[in-house]
């Protein structure tokens, strides 16, 4: 069994800026990147808004130098997931996806959440071409075009409204005949010229020939009828919601009623003494790479502390 003082779950920016503050601490840890190494930055194609990039920068790029970096300062960077925990009492025991045993004597979960899809073949076939699940890291590319974003609650709302702000027209697809976002947002939306509701719609699949260049649409008009069409847009923006991949962890650390990680106040702290979350597993409000890796660098400083207490 192999015994490590820090080991870190799920890679992208919180869990290499984990990685980076950890092992300049000489805390030698043991990072499992997870499915996904790099996270979601690996399936954006540029990235504007991270410090540091004024000409921007290719999201898989932007991992693998944070990936370097740790490595840099002796970060053992292993493939594979974590598939089961045991934080009943320390060390921690931690079970990876070739049947290995880790003991931990300070954890820091990373591994992020996974934005809800529609399912739909196209959604895959054009993702970086088109279809985005993040309006703040992608909708400054859309300036001055059309987009829809698909979704009725508050997310949905609040992407459409800050899309707006930069696109030509914002079309919402919503599948009820209502809004489930808060009254405020309701009236922010629909009262915004720049953006139409469509409801009781569903996208049925994307067409374009090196991207996206429209929707087709079923609207329900009574209870056998509906009406098919195709609607040009130039960006497809999923806002339905996030799945935090806490579940190896439930059992153990305490999260909301989603599966977000509760951390105590402004820290990574969980309630167990000695496990820490960084990134979106524990951030269901601002879902941001500079948030991520700041997070990150916290979970790190903690441990160290953690470690010498």
């Amino acid at each position: 069994m192999e015994h490590v003082k820090c080991l870190i779950v799920g890679s992208g920016p919180a869990g290499y800026t984990a990685a980076i503050y950890a092992g300049r601490a000489n805390l030698n840890p043991v990072e499992y990147a997870g499915i996904q190494p790099g996270g979601q930055l690996t399936q954006t194609t540029e990235v504007e808004n991270f410090p540091g990039y004024p000409n921007g920068v290719d999201g898989n790029q932007m991992m693998l130098d944070l990936r370097e970096q740790a490595e840099r300062f002796g970060a053992d960077i292993r493939d594979g997931e974590i598939v089961k925990a045991d934080l009943s009492k320390r060390p921690f025991l931690l079970t990876t996806d070739d049947g290995k045993t880790i003991e931990a004597d300070t954890l820091i979960i990373a591994t992020g959440a996974s934005a809800k899809y529609l399912g739909l073949s196209d959604e895959k076939k054009y993702a970086g071409q088109g279809v985005s699940a993040c309006a703040t890291c992608d909708g400054f590319f859309y300036r001055k075009k059309t987009v829809a974003v698909v979704g009725g609650g508050d997310t949905a709302c609040e992407e459409a409204s800050y899309l707006a702000g930069l696109a030509k027209h914002v079309y919402l697809i919503v599948r009820k005949p209502f809004l489930r976002a808060s009254e405020v947002m309701q009236k922010r939306v629909l009262e915004n010229e720049k953006i139409t509701v469509l409801f009781e719609h569903n996208a049925t699949g994307l067409y374009g020939e090196s991207g996206v260049e429209g929707v087709h649409l079923v609207k329900r008009k009574g209870e056998a009828d509906e009406e098919r069409y195709d609607l040009p847009i130039d960006g497809f923006f999923l806002a339905i919601g996030h799945k935090p991949n806490s579940d190896v962890f439930r059992p153990y650390v305490e999260c909301d009623e989603v599966g977000y990680i509760k951390t105590e106040g402004a820290t990574p702290k969980t309630n167990i003494p000695g496990v820490f979350a960084a990134g979106d597993v524990a951030d269901p409000i601002y879902r941001q790479a500079i948030c991520a890796a700041a997070s990150g660098c916290k979970a790190a400083m903690e441990a160290e502390r953690f470690l010498k207490e």
